[in-house]
């Protein structure tokens, strides 16, 4: 675990890279909304073994370090709607200006990591986390080379939003979360916007397919998820 400088505060933040001595490129990765637990360090952990430097952020720590809420080993059915009014009011005070201001100290302090090699960075997100990468991709054109979102809200600001988006982006969205008609419109606008992008539901998938911890996990759309993240990483970042 380490600490983040922000303007309001310190975040507390878990941290994973390969332990060679030697330099690798830097992954912000938001969390889901349930935050920092023994699933995210995991796939910290995985995607820290492919080389990079991977920072996961609580970004509700203005309420206090993880975890902010005691969560079940297991986020089932009958506990999810419990959870998820813990959370909601947190999620509805993280405002825009708020994910903006942090995202600058969340970078600033990655980039400045002995571990971390020259060169852009990758946001991935998971759940409002892919929505909260998007808006960093945006705000950071020059130094975000690479974003990607997994059943997350990523079109909540509107077409606009991806005006400034340079980064190439991957999207993988659940078959609950989007139908095909709202995945064209999301398509068009980034179509108009001129972003290199890939952008698909994943078969057989609910919200959160991600997460092992939860009813919602998927074990074949979590290995499409790493089979479209790794060679977005590989394509965009400077491996060492």
């Amino acid at each position: 675990m380490v600490q983040i400088p922000t303007t309001d505060g310190q975040a507390d933040a878990f941290a994973a890279f390969p332990d060679h001595g030697e330099r690798h490129p830097g992954v912000l990765m938001y969390a889901d909304a349930f935050g920092i637990r023994s699933v995210l360090r995991e796939m910290a952990r995985e995607l820290a073994g492919h080389g990079y430097y991977v920072l996961v952020p609580n970004f509700f720590y203005r309420h206090g370090p993880a975890p902010l809420i005691e969560l079940p080993e297991h986020i089932g059915e009958e506990a999810r709607p419990a959870v998820v009014a813990q959370v909601m009011p947190l999620i509805e005070a993280h405002t825009a200006e708020r994910v903006l201001s942090d995202a600058d100290a969340y970078l600033r302090f990655l980039t400045t990591q002995p571990e971390l090699g020259a060169g852009p960075v990758a946001v991935t997100g998971y759940c409002i986390g892919g929505l909260l990468a998007m808006r960093t991709a945006a705000a950071h054109p020059g130094q975000v080379a690479a974003v990607a979102g997994f059943h997350g809200p990523v079109g909540a600001d509107g077409p606009d939003s991806f005006s400034k988006l340079t980064a190439q982006v991957h999207l993988g969205h659940a078959e609950t979360d989007m139908t095909p008609e709202a995945l064209g419109e999301l398509n068009r606008a980034l179509d108009a916007a001129s972003v290199g992008y890939t952008s698909e539901i994943y078969p057989g998938t609910v919200h959160g397919f991600t997460m092992s911890d939860t009813d919602a996990f998927n074990p074949a759309a979590l290995q499409l998820h790493w089979d479209r993240l790794l060679p977005l990483l590989r394509r965009t970042l400077a491996n060492g």
